[in-house]
């Protein structure tokens, strides 16, 4: 059964990965005639936005790369910005 959501229950909601890492909170909804076109999602202390990013506020989600909305938001780990990079600085 489709469960509908309202846009602002979706605001502060928590947004992991597929692979299960806490990625940050949703902040806003971007909307393009009338549709959901992607989701702002704010880095949060202790989230692995804030650990990429470093000072940078957050980024944009596309909507494609959204999996599930219920309790939490569940995003494709394609969304995670400098994945290569960061593990090329690991192996340094």
């Amino acid at each position: 059964m489709l469960r509908m959501k309202r846009i602002t229950e979706t605001y502060d909601m928590k947004v992991f990965t597929d692979s299960g890492e806490y990625f940050g909170d949703v902040e806003e909804t971007i909307l393009a005639a009338n549709k959901v076109f992607g989701w702002k999602v704010k880095s949060t202390r202790n989230s692995f936005l804030s650990k990429v990013l470093g000072s940078a506020k957050g980024v944009i989600v596309p909507h494609q790369l959204v999996k599930s909305v219920g309790d939490i938001m569940i995003i494709s780990k394609a969304a995670v910005p400098n994945q290569g990079s960061e593990e090329g600085e690991q192996k340094q």
